[in-house]
């Protein structure tokens, strides 16, 4: 660990507001997890799951693919996704490789020989292709002289590799190179745990080839999907084949910290504009293991580096084209207004208290005592606030799972959001009493800020027959008072028994709302 840089946020003196507002017809912000209609698992009650996410650009339209999501998502425009219920494909396999070829796109579920195609990916129809060998967690990538490759590798134990394919028949056309194997003697990274503290085996999976200024940048996914510290780390060759030469600086996609973890096994594209971006898989692993969401995050090429920011990852970031640098400017600068403040509700489950609503953290929730018309959640900031977006997210709480399995089922959250500055006369701020869209991780973006000191949420309806539960009501505002501070006296003791482990200390700052710990190999 070498010399970091570490800031602080604050409060200043609270901005001019307005007395009323609504939902931005244009949003340009987004927070993550991103807000997809996730699947219901088949084998967790009150679990859903998405992950190992590809996105392929092909005739000017975005394919989003991901883990068992019984389907796929298609965007003009990386801010609004439509899903595609296939016929023909496999969807009930781990990992897609997914590759934009000639005229058609062709998928590879993980640890299956079969290969699919289409040249109409909207339509949902596709063929059988070609066969293969059995690759887990494959990644097809196309070079820009039309040679095909395979990197795959899934396993505590295997290494990961790649093979050249014939780009029609999909048969091997080289010796399969072995690239990676786990090294958490000496990559402190790919430690297992939520701290990267336990010595055990980790699993290596997940790998991604991007190629850029001529060198060939190979992402895999360490130390556990599981994990809050699941991260991509970085091999460089000149060749597709290798040699492949660890990055010091990995990993190069890590969240380990904030309302939502984790920003491994991923993949890095291209938009429109040639942004580059990562779009990784984030835990919550409680109802079950493989109970994770997605996340997206802009991506840079810096002296021959790859870098992705997920600084802040999971507040309010401007959506792709409203920044010309986003690696750099993609943060919005809303502040958390709701974080661990009073809260109260119409009633609550043992367990499931009403701090969960605003504890940061997706692994809890709140949970009132049934999923009735009326159950509500009111959050009283302490002061009035700038209110600039609030982002909902539900809890899945004693939902039954013949309701809500598989995509035949009408799915939808219906609600109303409204503010008060004296806690006796409410607006209402987002009505959502029609809503019929699955919105797990509801985002509205405000026209311009209102006024507020209370925020109160009220069910209208509930899937599935479950109850009204909240992992968290995420209050965003206050952008102007946003400020970064450098923190002085910061200090990095490694330790002489394990040169992985360092502890890095600082003095508080007083009124800071939290800390961001740059980390890399250069000294500044």
């Amino acid at each position: 660990m070498s010399q970091k840089i570490l800031r602080c946020l604050s409060f200043l003196i609270l901005a001019p507001l307005f007395l009323s507002s609504q939902p931005a017809a244009n949003p340009r912000t987004f927070c993550n997890p991103l807000n997809l209609n996730y699947r219901f698992m088949v084998d967790a009650i009150d679990a859903r799951e998405a992950a190992d996410p590809v996105i392929v650009l092909f005739k000017d339209d975005y394919y989003l693919f991901a883990s068992r999501s019984g389907g796929y998502w298609t965007s003009p425009d990386l801010r609004n996704w439509t899903l595609i219920i296939p016929q023909g494909l496999d969807l009930e396999t781990y990992a897609p490789a997914v590759v934009a070829m000639r005229d058609s796109l062709f998928y590879i579920p993980s640890a299956n020989s079969q290969v699919y195609k289409t040249g109409d990916p909207k339509s949902g129809i596709w063929q059988k292709g070609a066969t293969v060998a059995s690759y887990g967690d494959p990644d097809l990538f196309l070079d820009d002289d039309g040679r095909l490759y395979m990197y795959y590798g899934l396993s505590n134990a295997s290494p990961t590799s790649v093979v050249e394919l014939d780009p029609f028949t999909f048969q091997e056309k080289s010796n399969r190179v072995i690239i990676v194997r786990a090294q958490a003697a000496i990559h402190g990274w790919e430690r297992r745990g939520d701290d990267n503290l336990l010595d055990e085996v980790p699993w290596i999976e997940g790998s991604w080839a991007v190629k850029h200024d001529g060198k060939y940048y190979l992402t895999y996914a360490g130390p556990g999907t599981e994990f809050k510290t699941y991260a991509d780390g970085v091999y460089v060759s000149d060749s597709p084949l290798g040699p492949y030469t660890y990055a010091d600086y990995s990993p190069y996609a890590f969240k380990p910290t904030g309302f939502i973890c984790g920003a491994g096994h991923g993949s890095t594209f291209k938009d429109k504009n040639g942004q580059y971006w990562h779009i990784g898989t984030m835990t919550i692993s409680i109802q079950h293991m493989f109970e994770r969401r997605l996340g997206l995050w802009p991506v840079d090429f810096d002296a021959g580096q790859i870098r992705c920011n997920t600084v802040l990852g999971d507040y309010p970031h401007y959506l792709p084209g409203e920044k010309e640098n986003m690696i750099e400017e993609s943060y919005a600068g809303m502040l958390l207004l709701s974080h661990k403040k009073r809260v109260l509700a119409s009633s609550s489950v043992d367990g499931h208290g009403i701090e969960l609503a605003v504890d940061e953290d997706a692994r809890t929730y709140w949970s009132a005592v049934s999923g009735d018309a009326g159950e509500w959640l009111l959050v009283d900031m302490g002061q009035e606030c700038s209110v600039e977006a609030v982002q909902v997210n539900f809890a899945e709480h004693h939902t039954d799972p013949l309701l809500v399995r598989g995509r035949d089922k009408l799915l939808y959250q219906q609600y109303i959001i409204e503010t008060s500055v004296d806690g006796m006369a409410f607006d209402v701020l987002v009505d959502k009493s029609d809503n019929l869209q699955d919105v797990p991780h509801d985002y509205i973006e405000l026209a311009q800020a209102k006024a507020a000191r209370f925020v109160k949420i009220t069910n209208k309806y509930t899937p599935g027959d479950g109850f009204f539960a909240l992992r968290a009501l995420r209050v965003f505002g206050n952008s102007s008072q946003a400020t970064f501070t450098p923190v002085a006296n910061f200090t990095v003791e490694r330790s002489a028994a394990d040169g992985r482990d360092a502890a890095i200390s600082w003095p508080p700052v007083e009124g800071a709302d939290g800390y961001i710990v740059h980390y890399g190999i250069a000294p500044d």
